[in-house]
């Protein structure tokens, strides 16, 4: 082990740093006044929509009440921590954010028998909605869309709508992922308020919801899933499957079951204690299935190499959304009796070149400055060889989702960690030292971990269940990762379990880094600092629980790399963090090549599954990045050597 390596990337935080004002090309070409016009929710496309994104007055107060006045205008959906919302102010613990705008009067004037839907994609943290001065709702929860129906808070002419936020950030133990009030080393500048699109749908009042496919990759079949809400349709829905411009069926799809009514216009279930996705949205809900089998001749599995995609429509009385599936199947599987089990893509052994990708932008924070964004990181990662991106401690607006689908990125996609603050001589230190230690410390013992509070463990839960049922419909995803290096980590064996039961499909990486407990599909270790190694597993037989395979689990090096090479120009602040240091590009490009070819590479014959490097671009003072923070330096050449800038 490289002892002054590890003593040099001991984390500290640094409040008086002043970030540089660091911008990528795409903040230059972005809509100013109309940013992210895109349809925010590729899976479920509706031809009705009015965005909201755009300039918005705001006030930051010590007062609940709605401010008489406003200290100016923010730049939606840009966090007001950051550069592009006009603001650059941090929300500090016990503040309140407020948002106010008109609504559209023309696209608020709707049809007889017509609703009129406000969508939110996410707002950090707590949010409450209020239209003409009357709440619609009240959501908890930082990384999820929410949805109100306001038609019936609707008057003649102007229609006022706030936005009421608070978001105190790590002090309390609210998931957060990187952020923090006290940004420092790999934690990032916190933000907070709304940080994704807002939009305006107008839908008939039986309009179809969700729409959900479940691909059997074996048989050809695909199970097809719509929840309609509001009046019960007079007809069933029709759906229609497409490959380009060929249409291969069309079905119709029966009644399921029917629901009792949704939570009432205040937003709050009864039988829940937290509110974490809130829907105010009257009626019932209907749910409608089928189940076809696509022809032989047009089954076409998804690869990175070919992401192919099946075109969907389903119409439902006057409502029609179009959508998207893949066939695909993801698994653990023995190759050879006596061998390693194997992460395989249809049944075929593939090997996971990730790269740790926070979702960070110098100029947006946790929103990229525009959809090409997006897609640049994604097609950058691609050409840099790698096919896999873990998706880290954030949940990410739909459309970063869809372009992993349509472009081939398979996503490891972790929860969004919470807890009290860290004990970080417990979930750095020690596992630096022995990752045999490690595995001796078990979960339940809520407080070692940061999880002594038995609210925002229930809190955590909810937000989880969540994600995994906002989150399953994207085909790329094949692995959910629950918790982090032990940070707010709590009963692993029994979440792993509920995870698996909500989507049987996909494969659970349940402790990335150290604390294993024996559970999920990989033995998950993160290798800064020694020799790279398959890593071994600790358990079997009984000890081991909840993997989908019989023969074990897969060999996965999550997190690997971090090597440092800070660009001069390209960086938020003069500090350097990383796990090893270069002052040269020559030097850094050297020490990756040597530790790609000589020291990851072979461990595939060994039987390692996947490598996760980090990561994706510098963030802050975390110069690690295959790319700089803005953008503009790619810190490797591309495999075919072609200059590939943005």
């Amino acid at each position: 082990m490289n002892i002054s390596d590890a003593i040099r990337s001991i984390i500290k935080p640094h409040t008086d740093d002043v970030l540089a004002p660091l911008s990528t090309v795409f903040s230059k070409t972005m809509d100013r006044e109309k940013p992210w016009q895109e349809y925010p929710r590729p899976q479920l496309v509706r031809d009705s929509y009015y965005s909201l994104n755009g300039l918005w007055d705001y006030a930051i107060t010590g007062d609940r009440m709605l401010p008489s006045s406003f200290d100016g205008q923010i730049l939606v959906p840009f966090s007001p921590e950051c550069s592009l919302s006009g603001i650059r102010r941090n929300l500090q613990p016990g503040e309140y954010l407020y948002y106010h705008r008109l609504l559209p009067e023309a696209f608020c004037r709707i049809p007889s028998g017509y609703r009129l839907l406000l969508h939110f994609g996410a707002v950090d943290y707590e949010s409450d909605i209020v239209l003409n001065h009357k709440q619609v709702l009240h959501h908890a929860g930082g990384y999820l869309p929410f949805t109100a129906d306001i038609t019936d808070f609707l008057l003649e002419g102007e229609n006022h709508l706030s936005v009421r936020v608070r978001d105190d950030t790590n002090r309390t133990e609210q998931s957060r992922g990187k952020q923090s009030l006290e940004r420092g080393g790999i934690f990032y500048t916190a933000q907070s308020g709304i940080w994704q699109s807002v939009w305006l749908e107008q839908v008939p009042s039986s309009y179809i919801k969700d729409l959900y496919f479940l691909p059997s990759y074996d048989t050809g079949e695909v199970t097809v899933t719509a929840t309609i809400a509001g009046s019960v349709p007079s007809s069933a829905p029709v759906l229609t499957v497409s490959s380009g411009n060929t249409e291969l069926l069309s079905t119709a799809l029966h009644p399921k079951k029917t629901s009792a009514h949704n939570p009432d216009s205040s937003g709050k279930d009864p039988s829940l204690s937290l509110s974490v996705s809130s829907v105010a949205e009257p009626g019932t809900l209907s749910v409608y299935t089928a189940v076809f089998s696509l022809p032989e001749k047009d089954f076409h599995p998804w690869t990175p190499e070919d992401p192919f995609l099946y075109d969907a429509k389903l119409s439902c009385d006057a409502d029609q959304v179009t959508s998207y599936f893949a066939m695909r199947l993801y698994s653990i599987e023995q190759k050879a009796p006596g061998s390693t089990p194997v992460f395989c893509l249809n049944h075929t052994p593939c090997f996971l070149m990730g790269a740790l990708d926070q979702g960070y932008w110098p100029e947006g924070l946790y929103t990229a400055p525009s959809d090409e964004a997006l897609v640049y990181d994604i097609q950058t990662l691609k050409s840099l060889g790698y096919n896999m991106l873990r998706k880290h401690i954030k949940v990410e607006m739909a459309r970063w989702y869809y372009h992993c689908d349509r472009l081939g990125m398979i996503v490891c996609q972790d929860m969004v960690n919470g807890g009290g603050s860290y004990s970080m001589p417990l979930v750095s230190y020690l596992p630096t030292v022995s990752q045999t230690l490690c595995n001796q410390v078990r979960d339940h013992h809520y407080s070692l971990l940061s999880r002594e509070d038995k609210t925002h463990r229930e809190r955590f839960e909810l937000e989880c269940r969540a994600a995994v049922e906002y989150l399953k419909f994207f085909p790329s995803i094949a692995i959910y990762c629950p918790f982090n290096e032990g940070w707010g980590q709590f009963d692993a064996v029994r979440i792993t379990d509920m995870i698996r039961k909500l989507d049987p499909t996909r494969l659970i990486d349940s402790t990335s880094g150290w604390f294993d407990q024996g559970c999920g599909d990989f033995v998950s270790v993160h290798n800064y600092f020694r020799k790279l190694s398959v890593p071994a597993e600790h358990f079997s037989g009984k000890r081991l629980k909840t993997c989908a395979c019989p023969a074990g689990r897969a060999r996965f090096l999550s997190e690997y790399g971090g090597l440092a090479c800070q660009i001069k120009g390209h960086s938020s602040v003069d500090r350097v963090f990383g796990y090893k240091h270069y002052d040269t590009l020559p030097q850094f490009q050297e020490a990756y090549r040597k530790l790609i070819q000589d020291a990851l590479l072979p461990l595939k014959e060994k039987g390692l599954s996947g490598a996760v490097y980090t990561q994706v671009s510098d963030v802050e003072e975390e110069v690690n990045g295959l790319m700089t923070y803005d953008r503009k330096v790619i810190k490797i050449p591309f495999p075919d050597s072609q200059n590939k800038e943005p």
